[in-house]
């Protein structure tokens, strides 16, 4: 089976998740604005950082694929994967921009990144601080998960790659379909 890792990465997180999975397989990584003949692959493993509830070069990348193609999908951001009702709604979002034949809900997975504050460009700095003051007004009860996670990593810097979190994917990839 022909695979390919690409990936979109703005902060370098899902980068080192990209890299660290090519050397668990020897299957090539690619940044996605350099992926070339995507529709060549039998399977596309996809990691993508999360910006404002999209996944970073995702839709630009299942624009490029075919229906026969197989499609493995990975998130990465701040928020703990353990909070299932946040990423129901990146399921969700992710479900929503793909076609029917490329959605798998046993393909998705979230991985869980690293911010440091210091290294935003403005405009996401600018964002962030807009979202900190905003949610610094809510009770705490109608905090979101991604809100609470925002608050506490705000204006630090943070790194909860776990390249455990792979393994699910690597036995994707090492399977035969």
């Amino acid at each position: 089976m022909k695979q390919i890792i690409v990936y979109g990465s703005q902060y370098g997180s899902t980068k080192r998740y990209a890299e660290r999975l090519a050397e668990m397989t020897g299957i090539e990584a690619v940044e996605y604005t350099k992926a070339k003949n995507i529709g060549a692959y039998d399977r596309v493993v996809y990691l993508g950082g999360i910006f404002a509830g999209g996944v970073m070069g995702l839709k630009k990348t299942v624009a490029r694929m075919t229906p026969q193609q197989e499609l493995v999908i990975a998130t990465v951001g701040v928020t703990d994967p353990q909070e299932s009702a946040y990423f129901e709604n990146i399921r969700k979002a992710v479900k929503a921009l793909l076609p029917t034949q490329l959605y798998d809900e046993k393909n998705v997975f979230h991985l869980r990144g690293a911010i440091d504050y210091s290294n935003l460009t403005w405009g996401h700095g600018l964002m962030m601080k807009m979202f900190h003051s905003m949610m610094l007004k809510k009770p705490e009860a109608e905090l979101t998960a991604d809100a609470r996670a925002m608050l506490e990593t705000y204006g630090k810097k943070v790194d909860f790659v776990d390249f455990d979190a792979l393994r699910p994917i690597v036995e994707i990839m090492t399977k035969e379909s």
